[in-house]
C-alpha cells in the first residue's frame, strides 16, 4: 500500500472528531469538496471505509474508531511538541483551550488570565462553560477546572483556588412571606431554584453534612438554570432559595439583599483544580498559565 501522507490523516481526524465535513473544512481552510476527496482518498488506499455518511451527519465505522484512538493522541502529541518550540522565540505563543464552570471562570481564571495576557500578547485563550464532566482529551481541550472532588485520577491535577462552601440564601421578600428552614429536610416546603448537570440529564440534588450526617435534598421550584449567575439573580429577585458558592452571595448578604440559611450543614469541601492528561508535554504557554493559576495559600 501507498505511504500515507500525513496530511490525510490530519483531515480524517478534523472530520471524525468534528462529525462535520462542514466544520472540519473551516477549521483547516480548505473547501468542502477537497476534504471530501482527501478522506475517500484515503478510505481507498486503506481499503476501508473511516466514515458513515448520511445527509444530516458523519460518524466513524469501527475502523474509523480505531484509527481515531490510535492517531489522534499520537498527534496531539507532535502538536504539542511543535508548540513547545516556542519557547525558543522570545515571547510564548499558542492557543489554551479550557473548559470550566461558570464560577470557576469568575472567581479563579478570568482573575489570572486578566493579569497574565496583557503581557503576552501572543497567548490566546478560548474557554468554554460546561458543567458537564467533559473527557478533555478527546474533546481536545487543553486542561478543564473542577472542584478537587471531581477530578479523574489519571490526571495530573493543581489547586488553584481554597477550599469551598455553599451556601443556601434567599431574599428578605422571599422570608417575608415564608418561614426559614431549619433542617434540610425543610427544602421540600420551599420554592427553590434548581440547577440542571447535562453529565446525567437530571437536576443537582442539594448536597448538606453534618456530625456525619450526609444528605441529598431533590428541591423543586418554576425555574431551572444550567448555570449559577442567572441562578443568583433570581434568588435576588424573591423567585425562591438558592444553592451558591459562598463567595458569589457574601457581598450580597453584607448589604442585605440576600440571608442565609442552614449554614452550619454546609461543610466545605475541595477547592477548584485545574487537571490536564499526565502524559501531556506543557508548552510554555500552558506552563505560565499553570504557575499563574496556581494556589499559594
Amino acid at each position: 500500500m501507498p505511504r500515507t501522507n500525513l496530511d490525510d490523516i490530519v483531515a480524517f481526524l478534523a472530520v471524525a472528531r468534528g462529525r462535520s465535513f462542514t466544520r472540519a473544512a473551516a477549521q483547516l481552510g480548505v473547501s468542502q469538496s477537497a476534504l471530501s476527496q482527501t478522506v475517500r482518498g484515503l478510505e481507498s488506499r486503506l481499503r476501508l471505509r473511516l466514515l458513515t455518511r448520511t445527509t444530516r451527519s458523519v460518524a466513524p465505522t469501527e475502523a474509523g474508531e480505531r484509527l481515531l484512538r490510535a492517531a489522534g493522541p499520537r498527534l496531539d502529541e507532535i502538536d504539542a511538541a511543535l508548540a513547545a518550540l516556542s519557547e525558543l522565540r522570545d515571547k510564548p505563543s499558542g492557543t489554551i483551550r479550557i473548559t470550566a464552570h461558570d464560577h470557576a471562570v469568575r472567581a479563579v481564571l478570568w482573575p489570572a488570565l486578566a493579569k497574565l495576557l496583557p503581557d503576552y500578547p501572543d497567548i490566546k485563550v478560548e474557554i468554554v462553560i460546561d458543567y458537564g464532566l467533559t473527557d478533555i482529551v478527546a474533546e481536545r481541550y487543553d486542561a478543564g477546572i473542577r472542584s478537587g472532588e471531581m477530578v479523574a485520577k489519571d490526571m495530573v491535577a493543581v489547586r488553584i483556588g481554597p477550599d469551598m462552601r455553599s451556601a443556601v440564601v434567599g431574599a428578605p421578600s422571599y422570608f417575608a412571606k415564608r418561614p426559614r428552614p431549619k433542617t434540610p429536610q425543610d427544602l421540600t416546603t420551599h420554592t427553590c431554584i434548581n440547577l440542571r448537570l447535562p453529565t446525567h440529564g437530571g437536576l443537582y440534588a442539594w448536597e448538606f453534612e453534618k456530625g456525619g450526617r450526609e444528605l441529598r435534598v431533590r428541591v423543586e421550584g418554576q425555574l431551572v438554570f444550567n448555570g449559577t449567575a442567572l441562578m443568583l439573580d433570581a434568588a435576588l429577585a424573591g423567585f425562591g432559595l438558592a444553592y451558591l458558592p459562598e463567595d458569589s452571595v457574601q457581598a450580597h448578604l453584607a448589604e442585605g439583599r440576600l440571608i442565609r440559611v442552614l449554614a452550619d450543614w454546609c461543610p466545605p469541601y475541595p477547592g477548584y483544580h485545574l487537571y490536564y492528561p499526565s502524559r501531556r508535554q506543557p508548552t510554555p504557554a500552558f506552563a505560565l498559565l499553570v504557575n499563574a493559576l496556581r494556589y499559594r495559600g
